[in-house]
């Protein structure tokens, strides 16, 4: 969740001239792309999309993740799985795929689908950052909701849900039908993991909080102190899962330890934390 915006000279091309990254705006099916250099890292590029910002690449590192919720998340999946474990992941929500290159280079048996609305974005993509190719990482053109919605029970360990429309996830990824289908989705044992942008009234992650808690078993949420005493806007990391999320484990240390130190938040502080708020539905927002 971004808020830089785009010069407003940009000037947008309809087509990169070669493979490869390259400093400029690109039209794309939703909108404007834009790519910046990365001023402190040679091999690093900012991806922003409708002049927010959305994504960081280091071309020689794919297991460097400069946006610190992408790092909590990673975090969260390691915690639960050794590297190098074969998973099966659905990423909802494609941009450059920061996460999924990361999932490869950690887990090299796994088989990781990305699912991104935006065709001309997810060819640029590849292009521009020489992505794995499936079936380590298959990028899939369609709505997160219907390709969801499509999947064979019990086919993924995990779901990450990191879409977009500005800066706010559409309400039809944030509703209880829409999580009851990724469970659905998800294998015994597996975690679905979201990235909620909300202001500091926190009303959206309370609501989503909620709607996690009343379909797992066990949940968590991932966020710096600021953000969660309502100081900024920001992201929440909020998860599910049947099987027990951070008990016993290093992963509050790993959190805290970080560039940007995070809390993490168990079941029980969850719950009280979306007590007050109403589940969200298909039929009320």
């Amino acid at each position: 969740m971004g808020r830089q915006r785009a010069p407003k000279n940009a000037v947008v091309e309809p087509e990169p001239a070669a493979k490869g990254p390259q400093a400029g705006s690109f039209a794309t099916d939703t909108g404007t792309a834009e790519l910046i250099p990365d001023g402190d890292n040679p091999n690093g590029w900012l991806l922003m999309l409708n002049g927010v910002q959305s994504s960081h690449v280091d071309l020689s590192d794919p297991l460097r993740l400069d946006f610190e919720y992408m790092r909590w998340i990673m975090a969260l999946v390691q915690d639960r799985w050794p590297a190098g474990e074969k998973l099966r992941t659905l990423s909802l929500g494609g941009a450059a795929c920061s996460m999924p290159r990361y999932l490869v280079a950690a887990y090299p048996n796994s088989r990781n689908v990305v699912v991104e609305i935006d065709g001309k974005l997810a060819s640029y993509v590849r292009d521009w950052f020489d992505l794995p190719r499936a079936p380590l990482l298959k990028i899939r053109v369609g709505e997160a909701r219907e390709v969801t919605e499509s999947l064979t029970e019990a086919s993924r360990e995990l779901i990450i849900r990191d879409v977009f429309a500005g800066s706010k996830t559409p309400h039809a990824l944030t509703t209880a039908e829409f999580t009851a289908a990724a469970r659905r989705v998800l294998m015994p044992g597996g975690v679905y993991v979201l990235n909620c942008g909300d202001s500091p009234a926190l009303a959206v992650a309370r609501r989503e909080a909620a709607t996690i808690a009343a379909a797992f078993e066990h949940t968590v949420i991932i966020a710096d102190p600021p953000m969660l005493k309502g100081r900024r806007s920001g992201n929440v990391i909020i998860a599910g899962s049947d099987a027990p999320l951070g008990d016993a484990s290093g992963l509050a240390r790993v959190l805290l330890g970080g560039a940007m130190p995070a809390q993490l938040w168990d079941d029980a502080k969850v719950r009280q934390f979306g007590r007050s708020a109403v589940v969200l539905t298909d039929e009320a927002e």
